[in-house]
């Protein structure tokens, strides 16, 4: 399988459910680990890091992308971030079913992007399905926040530290809580 079929697959929203799907995921964590693990030993300067990330993601990252690792995924070639993003320490990221950070988006200590669900049923429980989360510009998402699959968050919205997004955030307001709801709108 080549990353390519994979991402139409995810695309799709097809469930991750054949050998050569798991393999291919299986092999591709791996990699990720790699890179990871070298990230993540050492003091790196942002030139380094931003190398480092380049190579996970499978293509330049923009010179104005700042992460502080510790960085974590599983993937790491399903990641997309615009101009001007900040990435604080310790984020994990799930990002086989795509994550997308616009412009100037700042993301939080310990935010968990999540792309992948299990189904209910326990005959299907072991199946995985992908969906992306899209974050739009200028994005804030405070410390300790989970974003689940196949969420889209608006431009300028802000998320409160420890919120569990399930649904989409509109742009311009902030939401707090678990599950996330919206507890201001925000002049602009």
């Amino acid at each position: 399988m080549t990353l390519e079929e994979f991402k139409e697959i995810v695309k799709a929203r097809r469930p991750l459910d054949t050998e050569e799907i798991h393999q291919f995921m299986d092999q591709m964590s791996n990699e990720a680990r790699k890179l990871t693990f070298r990230l993540n030993a050492a003091y790196r300067t942002p030139e380094e890091v931003r190398a480092l990330l380049s190579e996970l993601f499978g293509r330049p990252v923009p010179e104005t992308f700042r992460v502080f690792p510790p960085f974590y995924t599983d993937f790491g070639k399903n990641i997309e971030v615009g101009e001007g993003v900040f990435i604080n320490a310790c984020c994990h990221f799930q990002d086989h079913g795509g994550v997308t950070l616009g412009d100037g988006c700042q993301i939080g200590h310990n935010v968990v992007f999540a792309t992948l669900n299990h189904f209910l049923e326990p005959e299907k429980r072991k199946m995985t399905y992908p969906a992306p989360i899209v974050l739009g510009k200028n994005v804030w998402v405070g410390s300790n926040v989970t974003i689940l699959q196949g969420v889209t968050i608006g431009d300028n919205a802000v998320i409160a530290a420890g919120a569990v997004v399930t649904k989409d955030v509109s742009a311009d307001c902030v939401v707090a809580g678990v599950p996330a709801k919206v507890i201001k709108k925000i002049e602009v």
